[in-house]
Order: C-alpha cells, then structure tokens, then sequence
C-alpha cells in the first residue's frame, strides 16, 4: 500500500494544535484505504504540543525555537541563533521524512519549519485562524502554495493574497455531535441545571478566572458550572472554588472538550479564533472577553463578528473590575435573552456549507495530486 508522508507545523497553544490534528484526522480518513497516512508533527517542549505527546496520535519531533519578548529583555539576543538552529534542525528532519506537503498551523514553531519547506522546495499551506494573521503568517503567505483562512477579512492584511481560501477554522469533528445528556452524564450534572462553560483556552485566563473566584458564592441555585482554568491557575482556583464546583467539572485542560460544550448552555471565554470555532459548531451564546494583549487586537477583531450578530456579548478586561461575568450570565437566562443569542448562534452556524477540516484537506489533496482520493 502507498504511503503519503505529511508534516504539521502547529503548537504552543491548543490554538494551534487541535486545527493541526483536525486536518490531520480528516486527511487520514480521507486517504484511506488507497493510501496510508505517513504524519509527522514537529513542536516544541514548551508547547502542549509536548504535554500531549502521550495523546496526539502521530509521532512528536522536536525543534527549539521561541519567539522575541515585547520588552527589553537578554533573551531576546539568543532568538535569531536559536531559529538559525531550528531551520537547520527542521531542514534535516524533511530530508529524512520527505513530505509530500508541509502544513503550518501557527505558532512559533511554524516559522523555521515552514522557511526550511521553501528551502527544500516542499509543497507548503498555511491556516491561519485569526482575522488578523499573526506574523509568520504574514512574512510568508506570498511564499507558501495555499492559506486557509477562518475569517475572510485576514486577506486583506496578506501580500499576494490571490491564493487564499475562506475555510472557517477547523475543530474537533465530533463537537456538537454529542447529545446534550451524554455530555451531562460525564460531567455529573443534573439535566435540569442552567450550565455555564468558562473557558481560558489551554494558557488559561487569569483575569476571568479572578473575577468567576469573586462571584462564585453568589451563583443562585439551579446553576452549575463547568470550568477550564488553564494550567497556570488550577491549583489556586481548586483552592478557592470549595464545594461550588466538582472535581470532575474543574480541570486545567481536557482532550475531551466535546463534553463540556454538550453539557453546556451558555459560553465564558476569551475570543481566540479556535474558541469560537468551537462555539459555533457547538450552537452556544457566549459572553467574550477578548485577550488585550493579542497581536494586531484580533481577538477583538474576531468576538466582533459575534457581537455585530447579536450572538454574544463583549466585555473589556478592564471591566472586570466592575462586573461580574457570572451575574451578567445569570440577567441573560432569566431575561430570555439567552434564547435568543443561541438562535443567532445557529444562523452563523448555518452559513458554513460544510466542516473546515473537510474543505483543507479535500486542497492538499489536490495539490499533491491526489484529488481522485477525495470522497
């Protein structure tokens, strides 16, 4: 049987490793039977790319790259040698493996990888997942055969944008697909309980999870949540959340995320690109609170989309001073306007003809040829 070898360039955040895992599930399935699927990921140690080792499905190698810090700082001076390393590292690994197509996810790992793709003269994509590109993104996108883009207005920031695809971004197949009780059989939770997902995304959230700590004894009865902290917060929010929330619905991370969205009503979260995704597949309101510091302010960029179709709500981080997201969830149940942001939800939902990871890898498979295996 043939073997089609590919590399995926993605990591550092769940962000930008579950789009590289949904593209690569769904080109397997698509390869199979003709073909076996030869992936290979390439990461970091730093990224949950790592931590996930044990998880991923494909086999891990790893290169040492990091990226500059916003201020003055001695570390930034061994950046520069360090990507010349992961270059030279990253150009080793593909003569060894010899893919047939090199696909970028994002994070800092995709810029050496992707440089020592052109190098060789690799067949090369990119997905970006924000409506601003980040900058790999942006330096290499005249470079690279294709960019699928989850938001469309990301084109107009990319030099030689004429080979870009809208695609939406892509998430786990099976989000949404799960029944409402099977998500709340997993979690514990009574089917009569109004149930509020917070999410941090894997680095987790810590000005969302302080003001959630603040406001958590004032959850009325009826309510229960399901809460994702992020590594870096756990410990302290298991220590302060007491009896209000179950050990089994309080987590840094899951890999089965398609849980918490079954069991839930209504969304708390940042506004990556992936979050959203999620979302979306999921049909849930939400309530965004866009990461300040994100580059070119996409997050903002992104929840906007949302917030301009009345399907979510947008606060700043400095509102958290003032408000509490909790409260402000509990005013959208009882006032029924809950209801009518998880319609709107659905009528983005709806405008999608078909799943992202379907539509990327149905084009690589054309670009390398291998089109007559898409079903």
């Amino acid at each position: 049987m043939n073997s089609v070898k590919i590399i995926f360039a993605g990591g550092g955040t769940g962000g930008h490793l579950i789009p590289a895992l949904a593209i690569a599930d769904k080109l397997k399935g698509k390869l199979a039977p003709e073909y076996t699927a030869d992936f290979l990921f390439i990461g970091t140690k730093r990224g949950i790319e790592y931590r996930m080792r044990d998880r991923l499905g494909f086999p891990l190698a790893l290169i040492n790259v990091r990226g500059m810090m916003r201020t003055l700082a001695i570390s930034n001076l061994i950046v520069p040698f360090l990507l010349v390393g992961a270059i030279a590292k990253s150009i080793a690994i593909m003569a060894r493996f010899h893919p047939a197509v090199v696909v970028g996810t994002g994070g800092y790992v995709m810029g050496p990888v992707m440089i020592a793709a052109v190098m060789l003269g690799r067949r090369r994509v990119i997905q970006e997942q924000n409506s601003y590109p980040g900058v790999t993104t942006r330096q290499l996108a005249g470079r690279v055969d294709k960019v699928f883009l989850g938001f469309g207005e990301a084109k107009k920031y990319l030099k030689n944008a004429g080979h870009c695809i809208e695609t939406g971004n892509p998430v786990k197949e099976i989000i949404g697909k799960v029944t409402r009780s099977e998500g709340r059989a997993f979690f514990g939770i009574n089917d009569k309980s109004k149930v509020i997902l917070i999410l941090g995304g894997s680095q987790g959230a810590s000005a969302i999870n302080r003001n959630i700590i603040k406001n958590l004894s004032g959850l009325p009865d009826g309510y229960e949540i399901i809460w994702q902290t992020g590594e870096r917060d756990y410990k302290e929010v298991a220590a302060q959340a007491g009896g209000k929330v179950t050990s089994r619905s309080l987590f840094a991370f899951t890999d089965r995320i398609e849980m918490a969205y079954a069991a839930a009503d209504m969304v708390i979260a940042r506004a990556g690109a992936l979050t959203l995704a999620e979302i979306t597949a999921a049909g849930l309101p939400s309530i965004l609170i866009p990461y300040p510091y994100a580059a070119g302010d996409h997050q903002r960029k992104n929840a906007a989309i949302f917030v301009e179709q009345r399907a979510a709500l947008l606060f700043d981080d400095n509102q958290l001073g003032e408000i509490g997201l909790l409260n402000e969830t509990v005013g959208l149940f009882e006032s029924g306007r809950k209801e009518e942001m998880a319609k709107a939800v659905l009528t983005i939902r709806s405008r999608q003809s078909r799943p992202a990871a379907d539509l990327i890898a149905e084009e690589i498979l054309r670009l390398i040829n291998l089109e007559r295996s898409v079903a």
